[in-house]
């Protein structure tokens, strides 16, 4: 088709994807090029515009590494990966929220035995993390695969560190019998998201703060239940209501009670969803 112009061109594009053979790959495909189309409509984009976003595109691909992972912090800022969270984590009452993933999970990150200190070295306060792990009807599960990560007291994780040999304030370990589960960490503290890039000058242009509220990142897995990945976040920190990602929930805040030693101690009870027709 020739001669084209700006109320032609976009069914013209959608016709194009007629014979994609994956009905779902069609539809948002279709999809995508409708509204893609609509938003440059609605604000008039220039050409100079859009190669502005093209290569600030090209530049998140950049920075981009296995370290680094731009395009999620993109998504967790624009509020796409919460939105998607909360579309595809629909629970029935009384199951643990979920939230966002967040681009520091580790694959392989060392096990440990319950009561094990999984700080190995990071920086800050000690810190006691206990509770249990249970189902919507308030079984036990036992054996619950929990993976557990968070930032240091200087907000770093361990794979942003250049050199650091091993994990720090990153482990997996299983619950007991009764579903409990208990660990040494240190104190979750606020920390900015990563701000040197292209997602960091994003949000200087807006006027938009890159900090995230103290919190400890989960993955809880066990057969018969959905896996569950979400945070607990630590009660008073002032961006609770300014999350950067836009994670926080109400359900999902505990109290990080200071001991008479000076460490600290955070108490919290997950419910997994089970599988539908497992219990």
């Amino acid at each position: 088709m020739r001669n084209l112009n700006q109320d032609t061109i976009t069914q013209a594009v959608i016709d194009r994807f007629a014979d994609t053979p994956d009905p779902r790959l069609k539809e948002i495909m279709t999809s995508l090029v409708r509204h893609l189309h609509a938003f440059a409509r609605d604000v008039k984009l220039t050409e100079a515009e859009w190669f502005q976003g093209i290569e600030f595109l090209t530049r998140t691909g950049h920075i981009t590494d296995d370290k680094r992972q731009e395009f999620i912090l993109l998504s967790d800022t624009l509020g796409l990966s919460m939105l998607t969270v909360a579309m595809n984590n629909d629970k029935p009452a009384g199951c643990t929220e979920a939230t966002v993933f967040g681009p520091f999970y580790v694959e392989g990150a060392p096990e440990y035995e319950l009561g094990a200190d999984v700080a190995n070295g990071a920086a800050g306060i000690p810190c006691e993390v206990r509770g249990h792990v249970r189902g919507l009807n308030g079984e036990p599960v036992p054996g619950a695969e929990i993976h557990v990560w968070q930032a240091d007291a200087e907000g770093t994780y361990d794979v942003q560190r250049a050199g650091l040999q091993g994990a720090q304030a990153r482990g997996t370990l299983r619950t007991g019998p009764d579903g409990e589960y208990h660990f040494k960490s240190i104190l979750a503290e606020s920390y900015p998201i990563p701000h040197d890039g292209p997602v960091g000058d994003m949000l200087e242009a807006t006027r938009r703060h890159p900090w995230r509220p103290a919190h400890l990142h989960f993955m809880i897995k066990a057969p018969g239940y959905k896996t569950l990945i979400t945070h607990v976040f630590r009660n008073g920190d002032k961006y609770l209501d300014s999350d950067a990602v836009f994670a926080v929930r109400e359900s999902l805040i505990a109290d990080w009670v200071r001991q008479p030693d000076g460490s600290y101690l955070v108490d919290y009870d997950f419910v997994l969803n089970p599988v539908d027709g497992h219990r």
